[in-house]
């Protein structure tokens, strides 16, 4: 459709993210849940501005929420990637000027095809969207879906990948706030607000978490987990996880959590009700949306957007089928622009001189601009520790593969030869021939696996670190310059100190 350029800029904009669990022969009752969720959005009051969708795998589900949706939401996106897709969308209010879909250097295994991460082509979709007719007018959408983990932190064997996912959008979204636009980074990011992926993130990108802006005493994992149970908190209600800790997943009123005898007995159509006082400790927070402008200071102003409210939403049921719409819930929030931001940037320029000679135009901070600056260099070591932790993993995995490869082709012209000395005519003839033609098979898929798929992990492992090692050297050689500069200035008031 055609785009019209907004003549005027909101003050607020209502954002929605929710992972649709939309998998393909796979998730229960998709059609009629996916159908519902369009409707459920297009019934929202006030109607989201801009929605991000996860696990929406398929165009036909994307196009029944699109249709329904296309009188408050006109501009959207699906996003192709991966073998059987990237499973993101983005719906909008305003036109989209550019859209941009990045995959993730490293993004799980194609061994593990039961999970289906590798498969799936995880990344990034990016929306430009043009909401007023300003220069600045424009917000950079990032809507991710991060590799899930399965286990627990730190003996996740997935946690390079995310750690990799999470250096990669930050960079993204630090790109986008560098140009000076607001930034939206939304999805299913598959980490507690304890875990590391988070922590880099918020200290990577000039964005903040904005649950945790309204709520910044919420819970940092499920009342289970080692580190909730450090705070020595009481086991939150169903209700409470909800409305303060921001439970998007495994909570007490989610129906795809419940027990099997529970599912069976509202499949019979009995209305089950869970009390709000009901004990959750398995809830917790795995979806977000993190908000940023303007880029580090002091080259850049401070933020012009600020969280005005956030809440959990679309926790209301199938209205026949009486299920959850998702197993996981939305996340929903409104953001305000201060009254300073209404300003031209060229305002801010009015007193700049325009003579080319003058000391002023000329004059520059002496203070580093680095936007790694809110990282420690043990933060980065930590980083590289991971990296070098898993690069030993996979080229272990690499040996084993091409050996077992090597192998399997001697094991495969043994059994021709067996074949050729007792004759094809007996069932030991048929067994060689079978386990001639399993093996080889086998070690085939090995051998592309470890020769291909695992030299390209290693050699996107090799970019990692070199990024991660650079930034370090960065905030170093900062942190150098400042104890030289703090040094020279103490040198400057002694000496000054001696003229007196």
């Amino acid at each position: 459709m055609a785009s019209a350029i907004p003549t005027e800029a909101p003050t607020d904009i209502r954002i929605l993210t929710l992972n649709c669990w939309g998998l393909k022969y796979i998730a229960k009752y998709r059609h009629e849940r996916m159908s519902e969720i369009g409707r459920q959005l297009a019934l929202a009051s006030p109607p989201p501005e801009i929605v991000g969708l996860q696990e929406c795998w398929t165009q036909k589900d994307f196009e029944s929420i699109r249709d329904q949706t296309r009188h408050i939401l006109p501009y959207g996106k699906f996003y192709y990637g991966g073998i059987f897709g990237a499973g993101l969308a983005i719906l909008s209010k305003w036109p989209i000027e550019e859209s941009s879909m990045f995959g993730y250097p490293l993004n799980g295994r194609p061994t593990a095809f039961f999970r289906g991460d590798w498969f799936v082509g995880k990344g990034v979709a990016s929306a430009r969207v043009r909401f007023g007719p300003g220069t600045a007018d424009v917000a950079e959408v990032f809507c991710t879906h991060l590799h899930a983990p399965y286990e627990r932190e730190p003996n996740d064997s997935y946690l390079c990948h995310r750690t990799a996912q999470a250096w990669e959008i930050s960079k993204l979204m630090r790109g986008a706030a560098e140009r000076g636009h607001l930034v939206i980074g939304l999805g299913d990011f598959n980490m507690l607000p304890s875990s590391f992926a988070h922590r880099l993130i918020t200290a990577q990108s000039p964005v903040r978490d904005a649950w945790r802006e309204i709520h910044p005493d919420s819970s940092l994992a499920a009342a289970i987990d080692p580190v909730e149970q450090a705070r020595n908190r009481p086991i939150p209600t169903a209700e409470f996880n909800l409305t303060e800790n921001g439970a998007t997943c495994d909570g007490s009123f989610n129906t795809w959590r419940w027990t099997e005898a529970m599912r069976k007995r509202l499949e019979k159509g009995e209305d089950i009700v869970i009390d709000n006082d009901t004990p959750d400790p398995r809830g917790k927070r795995l979806d977000y949306i993190f908000i940023g402008d303007g880029g580090y200071p002091p080259e850049f102003p401070p933020s012009t957007w600020s969280v005005q409210s956030v809440q959990v939403s679309m926790t209301q049921r199938h209205p026949t089928l009486r299920c959850s719409l998702s197993d996981h819930f939305a996340v929903e929030a409104v953001i305000v622009r201060s009254p300073r931001s209404t300003y031209a940037r060229s305002d801010l320029t009015d007193s700049v001189p325009t003579d080319p000679n003058s000391p002023a135009l000329h004059k520059t901070s002496s203070k580093a601009v680095s936007p790694n600056a809110a990282l420690s260099p043990d933060t980065y070591d930590n980083i590289i520790d991971i990296i070098h932790t898993y690069v030993l993993r996979e080229r272990s995995q690499r040996r084993w593969r091409l050996a077992h490869f090597v192998v399997s082709i001697v094991v495969s012209i043994g059994c021709m030869v067996g074949v050729w000395w007792i004759g094809s005519r007996t069932y030991i003839g048929f067994i060689l021939v079978l386990v001639s033609t399993l093996n080889f098979g086998a070690g085939i898929l090995d051998g592309l696996i470890g020769g291909l798929f695992m030299s390209g992990e290693l050699r996107a492992l090799k970019e990692f670190e070199w990024e991660v090692s650079n930034a370090r050297s960065l905030v170093v050689a900062a942190e150098r310059s400042g104890n030289a500069g703090a040094a020279g200035t103490a040198s400057e008031e002694m000496e000054s100190q001696k003229d007196r």
